[in-house]
């Protein structure tokens, strides 16, 4: 076989068999196809899409492009979770322990920042010292001695997927669904766990945009994970205005550890509690949802599940000091509020810019290899249906360029639409997939 009839074939609106998604994913693994012909490829996917058996083998091959982990030596039954990618989404920073502090083991495969998506391992390597790069034998020695791991791959689990999650991310093929449910499940199969819940996101600020497309991806990834023997269950999830109030990295992390102490934000708490809860029943640690709610907020308000963050930090070499003195986390050097223009109630807050303008300042990657700057961001102050009135605060920026902060605040303010009249709430789901 060769790459190039690969790739025009799929340009060409045909399906590819089994064989030529393995021998593609396989070969640019090895590094014997170029990142050119595999980014030829990411876009003939994003524009002739896959049928569900391409995707199911592309997931497959992707998964077992190495090791594939079986952990039941070390943990009879492990749980994990997955988000599709959002704006503020912190949500595993919070979720992980308080589903570990059950003594559900966790194993947790993470990935980094793509796009207008944060990542959930830049938000931890704000914490000094933090190590998100394991070995399978260090990633299994974890779970069993704390119950919890939050890494990246490694090399020798899904390195198709390590590879190809940094193209898509310069490469502009970061919205197809095939590519997004093939990183996803590639990592929860080859990361062993036995029940997955998929937090998929729709909106603006997802990769998804209509509730539809939406839809369409979480059935996919539970349909591949009941034919893998997996207990699955997605939530649909909004993401149109930014998920709590804090974007960007370290701002993530102080947020995350307010919410572990029972402190965070109504909308992000409720979401992880839900988010938790589910996992917990899918666990069998709860017989049903309300059982693993009640659950997630006693291990909350007895610190069970943040005394496994600690556990967590420590454990990955991160300096335990600044998670339990978060103020010694990055902070930017320039912090100032972008006021409102009028009153009225807030109808939009459009999570897509508002991620896209955090990036800008630094929270995110512009292209593949970009360095982070874990102190910037933005607080988000309204939500969609509060009432704004003229000079208060509607962002707070944290930046470390005056530039980069004046074009930021125009950007934020062109972020936001009033409405004169009451505006309902955002949703934070819009439904369950079993």
């Amino acid at each position: 076989m060769r790459a190039v009839d690969i790739i025009e074939k799929k340009r060409d609106g045909n399906e590819l068999t089994r064989d030529e998604i393995e021998f593609f994913v396989n070969g640019y693994t090895r590094g014997e196809i170029p990142d050119y012909q595999a980014a030829a490829w990411c876009m003939a996917v994003l524009l002739r899409g896959m049928t569900a058996r391409e995707t199911t083998d592309l997931t497959l091959a992707m998964a077992y492009s190495g090791r594939v982990l079986d952990l039941h030596d070390v943990a009879p039954f492990v749980v994990d979770k997955h988000s599709s990618g959002g704006v503020g989404d912190k949500v595993s920073l919070v979720v992980a322990p308080i589903v570990a502090a059950s003594g559900l083991p966790v194993g947790k495969m993470s990935g980094r920042g793509l796009s207008f998506s944060g990542g959930t391992l830049d938000k931890l390597e704000s914490i000094r010292g933090y190590r998100a790069g394991l070995s399978e034998d260090e990633f299994r020695a974890q779970l069993k001695r704390i119950g919890i791991v939050l890494c990246g791959q490694s090399v020798d689990l899904a390195p198709a997927d390590g590879k190809l999650y940094a193209l898509r991310d310069v490469t502009g093929t970061v919205p197809s669904l095939p590519l997004i449910a093939g990183s996803i499940m590639s990592k929860k199969i080859a990361g062993g766990a036995d029940a997955i819940v998929l937090d998929v996101k729709t909106g603006s600020g997802a990769f998804m945009k209509t509730e539809a497309e939406a839809r369409d991806l979480a059935t996919i990834m539970v349909d591949i994970g009941k034919l893998l023997k997996r207990r699955m269950v997605a939530l649909i999830s909004d993401m149109n205005q930014p998920l709590g109030r804090m974007v960007g990295n370290a701002l993530e992390v102080r947020e995350a550890i307010d919410t572990l102490h029972g402190h965070g934000p109504a909308d992000f708490t409720e979401h992880c509690l839900t988010i938790a809860a589910h996992m917990l029943r899918l666990g069998s640690k709860a017989t049903s949802v309300d059982e693993g709610r009640r659950l997630a907020e006693s291990l909350v308000r007895d610190g069970h599940a943040w005394q496994k963050f600690v556990a967590l930090v420590q454990a990955q070499g991160g300096d335990v000091s600044q998670v339990e003195q978060p103020d010694r986390l990055p902070r930017a050097s320039i912090v100032r509020d972008v006021p409102s223009p009028r009153s009225g109630y807030v109808a939009r807050a459009d999570a897509l810019e508002i991620g896209l303008t955090a990036v800008m300042l630094g929270a995110g990657r512009a292209k593949k290899g970009d360095p982070i700057d874990h102190a910037v961001g933005i607080e988000v102050r309204v939500k969609v249906g509060d009432r704004a009135e003229p000079g208060a605060p509607l962002f707070t920026i944290h930046a470390n360029d005056e530039g980069k902060r004046i074009e930021a605040e125009q950007r934020l303010l062109n972020a936001v639409s009033f409405s004169e009249s009451p505006v309902e709430p955002l949703p934070l789901f819009y439904g369950t997939i079993e």
